[in-house]
């Protein structure tokens, strides 16, 4: 039988059930989740918001072949004012070095957006009183390593805060999820997942 979850991962968890060098897994969240569920794809320990858990294989590779195109949201803060010109320069087809290789990466869509209404992090951002921050809504069909945090930190923005609130047309705010809870998904859900992909 197929199981398909979505836990809204908090700051600070690892995308995997065990801990390592000090950092707690989903296991953790003691969540009582069937022993065969893995996450689908990642985010990062220092990401959170919407983190698929399924042990449909096929659905898996589905979601995560790198030509499926799946559009994936985030709400991004980051450092400082953000000008039209840096929005273009995202939104286009950048080059970015990971692990020592220069990547070109598929354009991205990218607007500035008011502080979405969701918790705090705990623990909370560093707040400087002469750095001003901005918040971002960015959208990728791709989930290159630490993606987003180069893209801002290549034009000058460095992210402060990243959640993944969108797959394909599933929200994050659909689901009212808390961080660390977790529900099971409807086969509308899943639908919904995989309804829209990237027209980039």
């Amino acid at each position: 039988m197929h199981h398909y979850f979505a836990l809204h991962k908090p700051f600070g968890v690892l995308s995997q059930f065990s801990s390592e060098s000090g950092h707690p897994g989903i296991l953790e969240l003691n969540l009582n989740l069937p022993k065969d569920v893995y996450p689908v794809g990642r985010l990062d320990r220092d990401s959170e918001g919407l983190l698929i858990l399924t042990n449909d294989n096929r659905f898996k590779s589905l979601l995560t072949h790198p030509d499926a195109g799946f559009l994936k949201k985030y709400w991004v803060q980051v450092e400082g004012e953000v000008s039209e010109e840096t929005l273009t320069t995202l939104r286009s087809p950048m080059t970015v070095r990971i692990k020592s290789k220069n990547v070109r990466l598929s354009p991205a869509s990218a607007i500035k957006i008011e502080e979405p209404r969701i918790q705090r992090r705990i623990p909370d951002i560093r707040y400087r009183a002469t750095v001003p921050t901005s918040w971002l809504e960015i959208g990728l069909s791709e989930g290159k390593n630490r993606q987003i945090r180069r893209m801002t930190a290549q034009v000058g923005n460095p992210t402060l805060r990243l959640i993944r609130f969108q797959i394909g047309q599933l929200r994050l705010t659909q689901l009212k999820l808390r961080p660390g809870e977790v529900t099971s998904l409807t086969t509308q859900h899943l639908e919904a997942i995989q309804s829209i992909r990237s027209q980039s």
